[in-house]
């Protein structure tokens, strides 16, 4: 059985937290010894706001709570999240508020951490919605959105039981579908961005599947010029995002 709760911690995610869900917050709780801290105040004031109360506990209480992890002194209990469904993504396109929409797409990124980050990248370049396969991919834990910082609780996260699925749904929405790949013999740089379109990239090392590569409309790679063989997904999701911003505004 899945619970009921979950724990998020870090001053910008507990921040984007209260501010976007404040009904869904449980419990704040503060290490007794930043009560008076100036990074804290904001959380603080925004909790009293909404009438959620402040405990005051010991930094060992925290560390519990996270398994050790970097908390910044701010841990707060809220109500589990339900899943974005599938249905959602649809409503999105049907609805876009701008004739060029942008997804990001994973395929099989395992790593908290990186997802965590690549969500941040989207939520900064204003991707309509991230996409992620419910096998294979790291879910949404408190560490993604810790890493995430804020980009978890403003932009959609969306989990497909059929990556393929959706991508071929995406194209008959009329969404150009580019999956990145080393061996492409074009570049996003190369590539027509400025288009409703959605990014596709897979996990470090072994990169998109196969079944997914072939429902793709275009591969793009990125131009390599030193010895390393590959990029960070992260940052290689944020190469390819602030392309297409740069694109679209020229």
């Amino acid at each position: 059985m899945s619970k009921s709760f979950e724990y998020l911690y870090g001053l910008h995610t507990v921040r984007h937290a209260l501010k976007q869900n404040p009904a869904g917050v449980l419990s704040v709780w503060v290490q007794n010894t930043k009560k008076n801290s100036q990074q804290l105040s904001e959380i603080l004031l925004l909790s009293e706001k909404y009438g959620i109360q402040n405990d005051y506990v010991s930094k060992a209480t925290l560390d519990k709570h996270t398994g050790n992890a970097k908390h910044q002194g701010i841990v707060i209990k809220v109500k589990s999240r339900s899943p974005i469904a599938e249905a959602d993504l649809y409503e999105i396109i049907a609805n876009k508020k701008h004739s060029l929409p942008l997804f990001l797409l994973l395929d099989g990124i395992q790593d908290p951490q990186n997802l965590g980050a690549c969500i941040r990248t989207a939520d900064a370049g204003g991707v309509d919605a991230v996409i992620i396969p419910k096998d294979r991919s790291a879910g949404i834990t408190s560490t993604v959105s810790k890493v995430a910082s804020g980009g978890v609780e403003h932009t959609p996260v969306i989990t497909v039981t059929n990556l393929s699925r959706t991508i071929n749904n995406l194209k008959e929405a009329g969404i150009w579908v580019i999956g990145t790949d080393d061996k492409a013999e074009k570049t996003i740089f190369d590539m027509e961005l400025n288009v409703p379109l959605a990014i596709i990239l897979g996990a470090e090392g072994k990169g998109m599947r196969d079944n997914t590569r072939k429902h793709c409309d275009y591969l793009a790679s990125l131009p390599m010029h030193g010895i390393v063989e590959s990029l960070n997904v992260s940052v290689a999701t944020g190469i390819c995002i602030y392309e297409t911003l740069r694109q679209r505004r020229t």
